[in-house]
């Protein structure tokens, strides 16, 4: 429950403004054969199988990791989609902790990982989004890379899509003793484990000034120098032991704000930090910034073959320069490039979005790796001028879902996210999409969110949606009237308003109602032409980050919407021009995923979950609600088509049922008896925030989530 509240900017903290091309880098668009994704399915009970709805990427990847061993053993870390480890025979990347239960998603947060550097099969992840929820941030310990997981004995708060999550190298593992490793964490000071995870102890001899909320932002050996470590304390400088952590002692001289170090082969200390680049060798620092007019530098990669050659990108910017030098920082060239894209809908802007990660690829010449606010790029010759970059996004579904819809015609489905805005399923579930959502945003390379799609019951390819950009407080919405291929922006929307949730007449597709953030509901007969205030209703949950839905269309009365809140409910008879209280008798929840909606073909049959209060329906337009016994909680619900032969649709829960357990459901009887469709090896669950059923192909479900993209389930046949 916790998680949703304290949900804070999941892709890239948008204050980002107009997203402008590397004009200095001179990036060359080049074509490639767009990629289809190889689904790859999880076994679900009673004939169902799961695999993620094919998008291509879009989140922040905050770290790159290839072992300094084995060829092609790569690994990433993200912000809030998780761990994933490379698979070189399809590049795609494989998911390594999506067996985790909907009650451990705090531990789909990136905190830091790391890999043994003398054993291929042994890595560790720190796993945690938020410092402040109920389950602690902790380490898991892998022995056959990343297939299976070891929870060891630390528990700390972790924030792995907190402040300078794109920063640092939090955990290390001595290349000269495999058993010791630290962690420095945000909050607690420096940890250290002299047997390999087994156990763990707080470093009491070390004790610097800890800027809270970021702490201890890197750790870094000496490959050369048994013993010899650094530490990167954000905030009060750079501390180093020669004793294996036993003691430490703070380098004058050294920069405050250092977001990432790195130590060559020669033994010279690389620090990127907020006011350029330094390197300290014998007891001294240099500044070696390559554009004295620019300021904040964060990643940085060393060439482990060549201790001169280093590259480092600019800090948290909409368009990182990146720069290389081959005499140790005595002279700079910033690196042009050419992009190579594998996905559809990807284009030049997207390239190095705040560049979280640099890295030689040890094993391969020539080779770098590097990530950023969007996803993965990789170069097979990092000498070439220009520098060409090719996307691997395949497996890597990392977007934020707000809204999806299942219409009964047209695209089999269409996705509402944060940031890349949403997606018309062109393609099928399997292929990647070949255009982003248009219409709301004049600049198509601009973040933008679209918070929620709706289509009209009599007339499902008159479609609706509303969103805009946080980075400005743009919003808008825009109108189809062919499934969502092509879109119209409203010819007018009220300033300063951030739409959440609209709501479409079943049999007027110009008249609908959007519930607003802090503030009154609106609506338009006129497809937005034109706007005026609801009466009767309370203001309208916070934005952006709520996955609730308190506001329905009924399905059969085109003049009739309903509205949840607090405990009550509203309805309107007259269009949506005014809300009345109908019900106060439903139970009160503060949960953000309330969910209310209507069934097709059913007049005035409402249904309303609220979490652990269960799953609640109504028949006579809301006036009296019967809560369902065979459910004991209800996060997510949906209705689909019926099967043959029958017309009582599909209902489909994420929850609890009595007498089975938690995990996702079908009933075919309005929930009197449930069949468990779910995944054991995959239960979704990193923040499942939106559930809908498809209209046009029985059996087949969505949930979205808050980090993993989109999943679907679907019957063997």
């Amino acid at each position: 429950m916790a998680l949703l509240k304290h949900f804070r900017w999941a892709v890239i903290p948008i204050c980002l403004g107009v997203i402008t091309t590397c004009a200095a880098s001179n990036p060359q668009p080049q074509t490639q054969p767009s990629a289809i994704a190889q689904a790859k399915y999880t076994t679900g009970q009673n004939g169902y199988r799961w695999a993620n709805v094919s998008i291509g990427g879009g989140g922040f990847v905050t770290g790159v990791y290839p072992h300094p061993l084995q060829q092609d053993l790569v690994y990433i870390r993200t912000d809030v989609g998780g761990f994933y480890r490379w698979n070189p025979t399809d590049k795609s990347w494989m998911q390594l902790n999506n067996s985790f239960p909907v009650s451990k998603e705090n531990y789909y947060g990136g905190e830091a990982l790391a890999v043994d550097p003398n054993n291929p099969n042994t890595v560790y992840i720190a796993a945690g989004k938020y410092p402040k929820l109920p389950l602690k941030g902790t380490i898991f310990k892998s022995a056959d890379a990343g297939k299976t997981w070891t929870k060891l004995n630390i528990d700390l708060a972790m924030g792995g899509n907190e402040d300078h999550r794109w920063a640092g190298i939090r955990l290390a593992v001595n290349p000269a003793n495999s058993n010791i490793i630290f962690f420095g964490s945000r909050y607690d000071g420096l940890w250290k484990s002299a047997d390999a995870g087994a156990t763990w102890a707080k470093v009491t001899s070390f004790s610097p000034s800890l800027t809270e909320g970021v702490g201890i932002l890197g750790i870094v050996f000496d490959k050369r120098s048994p013993g010899l470590v650094y530490a990167n304390v954000y905030g009060d400088g750079i501390y180093k032991s020669t004793d294996t952590g036993v003691t430490w002692q703070k380098i004058e001289g050294s920069p405050k704000q250092g977001q990432r170090i790195a130590v060559a082969n020669n033994g010279i200390l690389y620090v990127t930090h907020q006011s350029g680049v330094t390197k300290y060798n014998n007891g001294t620092w240099n500044n070696i910034t390559p554009n004295s007019k620019e300021a904040s530098f964060n990643a940085l990669a060393v060439n482990p073959s060549n201790p001169n050659v280093v590259i480092v990108a600019l800090g948290q910017s909409v368009s990182t320069k990146i720069y290389r030098t081959s005499d140790g920082g005595t002279s700079w060239t910033e690196m042009k490039v050419s992009l190579k894209h594998t996905v559809p809908w990807w284009d030049d802007y997207m390239f190095s979005v705040w560049t979280s990660a640099i890295e030689f690829d040890p094993k391969v010449p020539s080779r770098v790796w590097l990530t950023d606010g969007n996803g993965i790029w990789q170069t097979e010759n990092i000498n070439a001028n220009p520098v060409i970059w090719t996307n691997y996004e395949a497996g890597h579904e990392e977007l934020v879902v707000f809204s999806l819809a299942a219409p009964p015609k047209g695209g089999v489905l269409l996705s509402g996210t944060a940031d890349q805005d949403g997606f018309y399923h062109n393609n099928g579930l399997n292929a990647y999409p070949s255009t982003r959502l248009a219409g709301i945003s004049q600049w198509s390379h601009t973040n933008r969110d679209t918070f929620s799609i709706a289509y009209s019951e009599s007339e499902p390819l008159r479609v609706v949606r509303v969103g805009g950009a946080r980075w400005n407080s743009n919003f808008t919405g825009a109108t189809s009237t062919d499934g969502g291929l092509t879109w119209q922006k409203f010819p007018s929307f009220p300033a300063n308003t951030m739409p959440l949730r609209v709501a479409l007449s079943a049999n007027n597709p110009n008249l609908f109602v959007v519930a607003v953030s802090e503030a009154k509901a609106i609506r338009t007969t006129d497809g937005g032409a034109s706007w005026s205030a609801v009466s009767g209703l309370p203001n309208g949950p916070k934005g952006p980050w709520y996955w609730g839905e308190p506001l329905a269309a009924d399905k059969v009365d085109g003049n009739t919407f309903y509205y949840y809140s607090d405990g009550k409910v509203y309805r309107s008879n007259d269009g949506g021009a005014s809300f009345s209280l109908v019900n106060s008798s439903v139970p009160k929840s503060e949960w953000v995923l309330d969910k209310l909606k209507t069934v097709p073909g059913a007049k005035g049959e409402v249904w309303l979950s609220l979490e652990w209060n269960g799953l609640f329906r109504s028949t006579d337009g809301g006036n009296t609600f019967t809560k369902l016994p065979s459910v004991e909680s209800a996060r997510l619900f949906a209705f689909g088509k019926p099967p043959t032969g029958s017309t009582t649709p599909a209902l489909y829960l994420y929850g609890k049922v009595a007498g089975v357990g938690e995990g996702i459901f079908r009933s075919l009887d309005k929930g009197q008896t449930w069949t468990s469709i779910g995944s054991q090896q995959n239960p979704i669950g990193n923040g499942p925030v939106v559930m809908e059923a498809s209209w046009q192909q029985y059996g087949l479900v969505f949930i979205g989530t808050a980090g993993n993209g989109i999943y679907y389930g679907s019957p063997d046949s």
